[in-house]
């Protein structure tokens, strides 16, 4: 693949412009998301969009450890493994970010899709949730953050699910495998049991390309991309930091390079226009109220907010993450689930 670009750091930007392109597309055929799956499974009982979301779980957990056995890709050198984490930012953060998600409707990553097939609410929520996150990460509240992670941080004794395991002696390799096949058979015996999902041909095919195309990720940046001197930041499907760095380059791309986030980003709002513009899905929408633009806000704020403290989004964590079997990856999902949980609560209790 090399052989077709002038160098490597060309390549990566060209596979990230690619793989947002696929998921773009992938996500606006399948309607994949997180916060619906949620939403259906506590306000109507359905529970098909959830077992597809387990089922991307499985493929990028089990598909990205193939790969770093054949490749050599060290997984753990990506920022979910945190030797000495917040934990307490980690899940509220994650119940920021789950909340946020409530309010907005959609998380970042469906956002993006939304945004490429006209939904104009989701600019707003965009731009909302990338100015927070470096405001969070760079900016005002950067001190602040770092402080609160200095007092709350924890020294684990592993990084990792399978790191964990071999502190009973049991081999690293051994662990390892032991770990993804029972965490990955778990989660698709959980995902297929549903004869609805083995009949969703969207639902089941969409949900088994997002979880190849997170492996796709840390390909692409992990192979593609390595070299001795010079390696490129190993990563894959995020989107907190990535959004707000692609809103930053928009504004001093004279100053910047571009970068596989940025790539990434922008693929997503390609792929999921074209796939929506050649379904005749694409339609204009923008918000029905003050009231909805105000939600809209501030769930975009607390998403960026959130998912800086904690490290990652629904995809980040949830299966990028999840992926590398880091244990930040737990407390993070659990606390964007709790949050999401308590918005639904609060808005049944609102409107019995």
């Amino acid at each position: 693949m090399l052989a077709l670009f002038d160098n490597y750091l060309t390549a990566v930007l060209w596979g990230g412009a690619l793989l947002g392109f696929a998921y773009g597309a992938a996500a606006q055929w399948s309607r994949f998301c997180f916060y619906r799956s949620l939403a259906n499974v506590w306000q109507k009982g359905d529970s098909l969009k959830l077992r597809a979301f387990l089922l991307a779980m499985a493929v990028a957990l089990f598909s990205s450890q193939l790969l770093a056995l054949l490749t050599g890709i060290d997984l753990t050198q990506t920022h979910y493994h945190q030797r000495s984490p917040s934990l307490p930012l980690l899940i509220i953060g994650g119940a920021l970010f789950g909340y946020g998600m409530h309010l907005a409707n959609a998380c970042g990553a469906r956002s993006l899709v939304l945004l490429g097939s006209g939904n104009l609410r989701s600019l707003l929520v965009l731009l909302v949730l990338g100015i927070s996150a470096y405001v969070t990460l760079s900016g005002l509240l950067a001190h602040l953050r770092l402080d609160l992670e200095a007092l709350t941080q924890t020294r684990l004794p592993a990084t990792s699910i399978d790191g964990l395991i071999s502190l009973t002696g049991m081999s690293p390799v051994l662990a390892r495998w032991i770990s993804v096949f029972f965490l990955s058979g778990l989660l698709l015996y959980t995902a297929l049991k549903s004869r609805e999902l083995r009949n969703s041909l969207s639902d089941w095919l969409g949900a088994t390309l997002i979880g190849l195309l997170a492996t796709a990720g840390w390909w692409i940046t992990g192979v593609i991309g390595f070299d001795d001197f010079d390696p490129v930041r190993l990563a894959s499907l995020t989107f907190v930091a990535p959004i707000g760095e692609t809103l930053q380059y928009a504004m001093l791309s004279s100053g910047m390079p571009l970068s596989f986030a940025i790539l990434v980003v922008t693929g997503i709002i390609v792929g999921s226009f074209l796939r929506a513009l050649l379904a005749g899905e694409f339609s204009w929408q923008g918000y029905e109220s003050p009231q909805q633009m105000q939600r809209g806000i501030a769930g975009g704020a607390l998403m960026g907010i959130g998912g800086v403290l904690s490290l990652g989004c629904t995809l980040g964590q949830g299966i990028s993450g999840f992926s590398t079997l880091a244990l930040s990856s737990l407390p993070a999902l659990a606390g964007i689930i709790g949050g999401t949980r308590l918005g639904l609560w609060l808005d049944s209790r609102r409107h019995s």
